[in-house]
């Protein structure tokens, strides 16, 4: 599989099926059909248009798409993103709103590499503007990246958290969703070891695999059922020609796309179904609850062989972090070191990704913590996406977040040392 023909052969297939969305659309909305009166042509150009516009996304980057809002004077407040710390692997962007006072949360979201881009995390990043200050982390596509710009494994994706929280300061609270969990409370910990007075108020890890055997999933069953060498050899190959990261060594996209759709497939099948008879019958449109969900779903973005490899070794096999052994640049991070940063868990009942208890372990991991300082949440009946973008995270655990926030604002007092007899 690790070939440069492997990748370009699974992206002409895919500009392929595009291509003929596009034909059937074009041929069905040519004038001279309509004389046919044939019912046929509008089904034809519906499945045209669907097929397109689902294989046109997947090598699409989302925007944003946050171009205002409202302050506390009533007013619309337009929203600009700027960069505040440019990597070759990932940046670190703020939502700026010109014009309206700063707000005293500063939350810097950890967003996920695990296939999706950062705009995933759009409704939460909506949800925190009115209240907060938001930062998040951008990682960019594998296949964009020359080689020359070297490797990024999951010592990296931490060392980059590092920085991006040393660059924001210590007045800062951090909220990691999903993947990036254990990882950010490794890099908190790498702080607390190294430069204690650089570690953010409080850290909110949001249904991630802290420790993945505390409770079984299709994820983790799967990481278990298969060797580091199989996945090696079936899951990794050479960025083709037409992108910059020419030959570089990935986990494309559109695998990661494969799995995840196959995970559902009955589900997602009825839903392409039931969008060609709605745009069969004109009851579609651009922006309907179907293309706002695909756009954002079928866009994925490749991430480097060694990352994707040493989270799966490392993270889901070994469990170093689980386990409290785990190591950045030769330094062995403790996470019992963490002392004076709150910590807040929030999982969901029903999440299937990463299930309840996987990331309630982090709390038995933070021995040099105070209870004072410690806070779990389990949302009844919520999924994975409900936890941080969906209802569930607008009207029950956003204001619980809010609240940790504001509890744990202030300068963290040191640690009481017992004294010796």
């Amino acid at each position: 599989m690790k070939y440069m023909f492997t990748y370009d052969l699974m992206e002409s297939a895919r500009n392929t099926n595009q291509w003929l969305g596009a034909t059937a659309r074009a041929f069905a909305a040519y004038p001279g059909m309509a004389a046919t009166a044939n019912p046929w042509i509008d089904w034809i150009g519906a499945w045209g248009e669907v097929t397109e516009r689902t294989f046109e996304r997947m090598v699409a980057k989302p925007d944003w798409g946050i171009s205002a809002v409202t302050g506390e004077d009533g007013k619309d407040h337009t929203v600009v993103i700027e960069t505040r710390v440019s990597r070759p692997f990932g940046d670190l962007i703020h939502f700026k709103v010109p014009g309206r006072r700063a707000r005293k949360r500063r939350v810097m979201l950890v967003a996920p590499m695990s296939g999706h881009y950062a705009t995933l995390l759009r409704k939460t990043v909506i949800s925190l503007l009115p209240d907060c200050e938001v930062y998040i982390t951008d990682w960019h596509n594998a296949r964009d990246i020359p080689v020359s710009a070297g490797k990024f494994d999951v010592e990296d994706y931490t060392l980059y958290l590092v920085d991006f929280m040393k660059h924001l300061g210590p007045d800062l609270h951090v909220i990691a969703v999903c993947q990036p969990a254990p990882l950010t409370l490794a890099a908190t910990a790498y702080l607390a070891g190294e430069d204690p007075k650089a570690q953010p108020r409080s850290l909110t890890l949001i249904g991630g695999p802290i420790d993945p055997e505390a409770n079984h999933t299709e994820v983790t069953d799967f990481g278990r059922s298969v060797t580091m060498g199989q996945l090696e050899n079936t899951m990794i190959q050479r960025v083709g020609y037409k992108y910059a990261g020419v030959g570089r060594l990935v986990y494309p996209g559109l695998l990661q796309l494969q799995s995840f759709m196959s995970m559902n497939a009955e589900t997602h099948a009825k839903a392409f179904s039931d969008q060609i008879i709605r745009v069969a019958k004109g009851e579609a449109s651009d922006h309907d609850k179907h293309n706002v969900f695909y756009d954002e779903y079928l866009a994925v973005m490749d991430m480097t062989a060694e990352f994707y490899l040493s989270t799966v070794e490392r993270v889901f096999k070994n469990r170093d972090i689980a386990r409290n052994d785990f190591t950045v640049a030769g330094k062995t991070v403790d996470i019992g070191k963490i002392s004076t940063v709150a910590v807040k868990v929030v999982e969901g009942e029903a999440d299937d990704i990463s299930a309840p208890g996987q990331c309630l372990a982090a709390l038995d991991l933070l021995t040099g913590l105070p209870d004072s300082k410690k806070a779990a949440h389990l949302e009844p009946g919520a999924g994975h996406y409900g936890i941080f973008a969906g209802k569930s995270w607008r009207n029950n655990i956003r204001p619980l977040v809010l609240d940790f926030i504001d509890a744990n604002s202030g300068a963290p007092s040191k640690p009481k040392i017992a004294a010796v007899k």
